[in-house]
């Protein structure tokens, strides 16, 4: 078994804890059904924001979901100027069988454009 990394991001219209959540859960969701992800096999999660979003940390979206188990963290990106506004990354570190070819990352929203070979 290897661990390897799943990437993801999303955007929101607003910075709110409602819009950052539901956005968290959408993103992780996808990932979770696109790679059949099981949370016992995930060792860790970074999530970042960009320094927009301050309402809420998306960590709090995956111990909703049952990461209960996984270790989290939350950090802010780098404020690069012209850089995506409001987006949600995260990179979870998961313990597979699966080749890093075979690995779905998850671009949605207003993030496609950060890798658009990797949307759904």
């Amino acid at each position: 078994m290897y661990c390897r990394g799943v990437r993801g991001a999303t955007t929101v219209e607003e910075n709110t804890v409602e819009a950052i959540l539901t956005a968290t859960k959408e993103l992780l969701s996808l990932i979770v059904e696109a790679n059949d992800l099981k949370s016992e096999d995930i060792a860790s999660a970074i999530f970042t924001t960009t320094p927009d979003l301050t309402a809420a940390f998306p960590a709090q979206a995956a111990r909703e979901m049952g990461w209960h188990n996984v270790a989290l963290l939350d950090a802010q990106e780098i404020p690069v100027p012209g850089s995506l506004d409001r987006c949600i990354r995260v990179l979870i570190h998961w313990n597979t069988e699966k080749s890093p070819a075979e690995i779905k990352h998850v671009y949605l929203k207003g993030a496609r454009v950060l890798r658009p070979d990797r949307t759904l």
